[in-house]
């Protein structure tokens, strides 16, 4: 029996079995690069968003304020520099 391609395809990679194997280097090396893996994988950051619920609404007004204020960025960054006369 095949199972349906979709649901599960959609779904976010996670980062899963993040480890660092010590071996030779001291304790405080090998917890550092584990916190830069956690880091890079964004983990922490999801843990915060999902501590509380959030409406979907909010949700959508968060994103669409993040838009707008790339899109200012963006024409601030594009726009010519004043002249100095």
């Amino acid at each position: 029996m095949k199972r349906k391609m979709g649901y599960h395809n959609n779904k976010k990679e996670t980062a899963r079995g993040l480890k660092v194997i010590v071996g030779d280097m001291p304790f405080n090396v090998a917890m550092k690069k584990f916190k830069q893996k956690i880091d890079d994988a964004g983990l922490l950051e999801e843990v915060k968003e999902r501590m509380f619920y959030e409406k979907p609404t909010t949700v959508r007004k968060r994103k669409a304020g993040a838009a707008r204020a790339r899109w200012r960025k963006k024409l601030r960054d594009n726009e010519l520099p004043k002249k100095m006369y």
